[in-house]
């Protein structure tokens, strides 16, 4: 992948939220909306970036969208990843820690696994 278009795509706080969340496993927007709590319409669209620069997979369950990072993961946005998980067990990246907690949380509360949503 080229370096340019990887740090184009992830240069975004959210979008490099989503990717944090994601490497911990698949979410549907519903999740990503409680999470970052922010308006399902522009998680759609760091999304659709994300899609378009083939970071992420999508499918459909039922009206909802199951999201996913894109396997195989490129190499560079793996070594990156890694590097923002580092720096979130150290301590250095509190946004990303709540990010994690509040997954938890969410996945918690769920009434139904991530591939059944909603």
């Amino acid at each position: 992948m080229d370096p340019t278009r990887l740090y184009q795509s992830i240069g975004d706080p959210t979008r490099l939220r989503i990717l944090s969340l994601l490497r911990a496993g698949p979410l549907c927007v519903c999740h990503f909306q409680s999470i970052l709590r922010a308006p399902q319409v522009k998680i759609s669209k760091h999304l659709a970036c994300l899609r378009q620069a083939r970071l992420v997979h999508a499918r459909r369950s039922g009206q909802w969208m199951i999201y996913r990072l894109a396997d195989p993961l490129p190499s560079l946005l793996a070594a990156n990843l890694q590097a923002l998980h580092d720096l979130i067990d150290a301590g250095d990246l509190p946004v990303l820690k709540r990010d994690l907690a509040a997954r938890a949380r969410v996945l918690a509360a769920s009434k139904s696994p991530v591939e059944k949503c909603c």
